[in-house]
């Protein structure tokens, strides 16, 4: 071999091992959870394990507030959310929900600062919404939620509008005549892992409560019984491509890759999420849909519909939201709100 072919070899080698070097590639983790042979092995990235822990960290909550003494109601102007809180805990409650959602603004986001009780401000309407939304699914969704529950900081994180919220896709315009709408078809978007799936799948599951079915009850085509279409099936990938990515697991988390439609074969995990989706259409069709004229305009998506939430909202690329730690413990009064 010649002298100089050698040289670039060398040279070559030695740009690859550097470049190896940078990157955060094997060992990865793999932990099975399934019986041998099912393929049911979770592969997780310990350097993706570390970033999710530190994005999940909790903030230090406050000591519990005395529950007796004085109610709100009576102390204070226009609380019919709250109002059976005492005032030490409504207090309380207050000031950690300001660090939740908006630490910058501080309680002006929210309230008008030099009277503190009108309802002037759409913010407030909407805050106090979800202090009801989030006393519904921890006392009516525990086949989900089950006792670890949630707060507000659950999905907003120190923002006023939490990171992983979605609209519905603007108005679909064909392509051509001759072509048809292509529906999101080959528009790579990150809520479905970067494929050419259609980009929007949440409206027919996370708004709808459409059913999920990709494969067909019966061997031949039968009277009477309709099977899915590829649109669906598309969009049935596309969901379960945002599920693994808001998570942060593969496939056989809840599915047994002998058999993905079965049930009897599923993990038990496959039941809870199965609740999660049903949650969050309830929580799209009765809590945040009916709020659209609170919302002001530059808050509204490219159709005009508020934004809403998928599993991403709160799991955020852990399988249990803030890795299975429940604040609702540190903070009863979210369970208190009126209805």
């Amino acid at each position: 071999m010649k002298t100089n072919a050698k040289r670039w070899i060398a040279a070559f080698g030695l740009a690859a091992a550097s470049f190896a070097a940078g990157c955060d590639g094997p060992p990865v983790e793999s932990k099975q959870q399934g019986y041998r042979g099912t393929g049911m092995v979770q592969i997780d990235s310990p350097k993706v394990q570390r970033a999710n822990a530190t994005a999940n960290a909790l903030p230090k909550p406050d000591a519990l507030a005395k529950a007796d003494g004085p109610r709100a109601k009576s102390e204070y102007k226009n609380v019919p959310v709250l109002g059976e809180l005492s005032t030490e805990e409504f207090n309380r409650l207050m000031l950690a929900v300001t660090e939740w959602v908006s630490p910058d603004e501080g309680c002006a986001y929210c309230h008008k600062v030099e009277d503190m009780a009108s309802d002037a401000m759409a913010t407030k309407i909407i805050a106090r919404r979800m202090f009801q939304m989030t006393a519904h699914i921890n006392a009516d969704w525990k086949t989900h939620v089950a006792e670890t529950g949630v707060t507000c900081y659950t999905c907003h994180r120190g923002k006023p509008v939490p990171a992983n919220v979605w609209f519905n896709g603007p108005l679909a315009v064909a392509d051509s005549v001759t072509a048809g709408n292509r529906a999101g078809q080959n528009a790579p978007s990150r809520v479905v892992g970067l494929t050419s799936l259609p980009n929007d799948p949440f409206s027919a599951f996370f708004e709808n409560n459409e059913p999920i079915r990709i494969a067909g009850t019966h061997a031949l085509p039968t009277v009477g019984v309709s099977g899915a279409t590829i649109q669906k099936t598309e969009q049935t990938y596309g969901l379960m491509m945002h599920l693994s990515q808001s998570l942060g697991v593969n496939c056989t988390y809840c599915h047994n890759t002998q058999g993905f439609s079965s049930w009897d074969n599923s993990s038990p995990q496959r039941v809870t999420a199965w609740h999660g989706l049903r949650l969050a259409g309830d929580l799209n069709k009765n809590y945040l849909l009916p709020l659209k004229s609170q919302f002001a305009a530059d808050k509204l998506g490219p159709g005009g519909d508020v934004p809403k939430l998928n599993c991403a909202t709160c799991h955020q690329g852990v399988n249990k939201p803030l890795n299975g730690v429940s604040m609702v413990k540190s903070y009863p009064e979210l369970n208190k709100a009126t209805k």
